[in-house]
């Protein structure tokens, strides 16, 4: 690889949104692949080499700081930069009253959606320099009920990445929030049993619309 190797680092990415997003833009980036799911990211890889493409795979949990320092250390080693970090990894948390919150849970959600993001931006900041750019997506369901663990934590998650935004947005990295379309994806059967599948947007489909937009 040659300096000019664009990097696009996938938070998230062994299957839904995150999947594709690493598809759809692997004919232009080299992919780094981070998700816990081992098989995922290996199914992945396999459908990117099939279309030309080049990953790195990493079956790491974003929710261990060590794990995620010696990622960045790595890339910084080996690239030097991240010319774009797409942060789709999150927890689904069952639905449940806000009285019957499982301790347990909620500590989980806490750790992967909102304190895994609070590490994991100053770790690649410096990654993305003043030229990189980070994207986030969100999923308003704070203040609906049964969603009190789920949309508080994406909430927070949410809160940290808006701050940065415009606090970057004169000096960069240029920070961006999209909210995808309805999708058939595992996160969304959680919390939507039985509903028609057929009628959503696939997440290639999404993951292209999502791209266009940025």
């Amino acid at each position: 690889m040659t300096d000019q190797t664009k990097i696009a680092l996938i938070t998230g990415a062994s299957r839904g949104l995150g999947a594709a997003l690493a598809e759809a833009l692997a004919p232009e980036y080299h992919i780094v692949a981070v998700a816990r799911t081992t098989g995922g990211l290996e199914e992945l890889d396999d459908r990117i080499k099939a279309k030309g493409g080049a990953a790195t795979l990493a079956p790491m949990d974003i929710a261990d700081p060590n794990a995620m320092a010696t990622l960045c250390r790595g890339i910084h080693d080996r690239w030097g930069k991240v010319d774009l970090w797409m942060h789709t990894a999150v927890h689904t948390s069952a639905l449940t009253p806000a009285h019957f919150v499982d301790p347990k849970e909620w500590t989980k959600a806490v750790n992967i959606n909102a304190t895994a993001t609070s590490v994991l931006i100053p770790y690649i900041a410096p990654l993305l320099g003043d030229s990189g750019h980070a994207v986030f997506f969100d999923d308003p369901k704070a203040g609906e009920k049964f969603y009190g663990i789920y949309g508080a934590t994406k909430a927070a998650q949410l809160a940290l990445a808006r701050s940065w935004a415009v606090e970057t947005e004169r000096t960069g990295p240029r920070v961006s929030i999209v909210e995808p379309a309805p999708m058939p994806t595992a996160v969304r059967a959680r919390f939507h049993p039985g509903e028609n599948r057929e009628v959503l947007s696939s997440p290639a489909d999404e993951a292209a619309r999502i791209l266009t937009l940025l």
